[in-house]
């Protein structure tokens, strides 16, 4: 594959992702205005939309803090990038420097700030190898990190979990867990949650579940569409409201991904994702075409 291309295209996608945000996520933010019955969550929904029309006209980012980039690189054997993370690397850096990202990644203990959002581990880069597959697919994700001050994650038993009660344990910890976070990610929000693997495969699938898919997608696996369905309804019950100040719409969408466990355990990864789902992704064939996915 010609360099210059690939870096061009990850480049307008890093660009792309952060003056936006996803069509889908747009338009339930336009149904969820629609239907709002509070003055205030309307005001507060409103307001939202009119800063995306505001950073679209006048080529700005749509969120003042840049978030934390992941990318999910997926490949077959003929077209693997060794130099994708150079690549995103030099578009972080570049899409800095031109204003539309502030510097905010640092190293976790000093604080010292490199100025160009990267750094140890940043970009975090997903490799995902399919045998066969004649075109890469790159999907990057800028996701809010006051949204992972809601976060949470516990090791559940069988018995905790409460299979024979559909699942009881598993939505009551989905539920505390919205009711925690309040209004601090940023509502109305996403919700990705991980099931299965250990600690940090959950995690890692919490992670992609709200990022790389649409919010108004529905889950090939019909238990998980259900529970999807259930969960987001049951927490819009709660009345948390956009930016938290009361309102029917807290939760856009929940998503759910899954993986094997071990027979004695279900660890359970819950992720908030803002409002503000800046992602975007490209589809880039052997033989140069570039191809809009997100």
């Amino acid at each position: 594959m010609d360099n210059q291309i690939i870096r061009t295209a990850v480049h307008d996608a890093v660009i792309r992702a952060v003056t936006e945000i996803s069509s889908d996520v747009k338009e339930l933010v336009k149904a969820a205005l629609d239907r709002e019955t509070n003055e205030t969550a309307k005001s507060m929904l409103s307001s939202m939309l009119e800063n995306l029309d505001i950073a679209k006209a006048q080529d700005k980012a749509v969120c003042q803090s840049p978030g934390y980039p992941t990318t999910w690189l997926s490949y077959g054997e003929d077209n693997f990038l060794p130099y994708v993370s150079e690549v995103v690397m030099d578009a972080l850096g570049e899409a800095t420097k031109k204003g539309y990202l502030r510097p905010s990644i640092v190293d976790p203990l000093t604080r010292h700030n490199p100025g160009n959002n990267t750094g140890k581990g940043v970009p975090n880069i997903e490799y995902q190898f399919h045998p066969g597959q004649e075109y890469i697919d790159f999907i990057i994700s800028f996701k809010g990190c006051g949204a992972e001050l809601g976060n949470a994650m516990k090791i559940f038993t069988t018995a905790n979990l409460k299979l024979d009660k559909d699942f009881e344990g598993l939505k009551r910890f989905v539920l505390e867990t919205a009711i925690n976070a309040g209004g601090k990610p940023c509502p109305p929000f996403g919700i990705g949650i991980g099931i299965g693997g250990q600690m940090d495969i959950a995690s890692k699938l919490s992670r992609e579940a709200i990022s790389t898919r649409k919010w108004d997608d529905t889950n090939p696996d019909p238990l998980l569409a259900r529970l999807e369905d259930e969960l987001r309804d049951n927490i819009n019950s709660l009345g948390l409201g956009a930016a938290g100040t009361g309102g029917d719409t807290v939760c856009l969408a929940v998503k759910i991904g899954s993986a094997a466990t071990h027979t004695a355990i279900a660890p359970v990864a819950i992720n908030f994702h803002c409002w503000v789902a800046r992602r975007a992704g490209i589809r880039i064939h052997n033989d140069g075409r570039v191809e809009k996915l997100l």
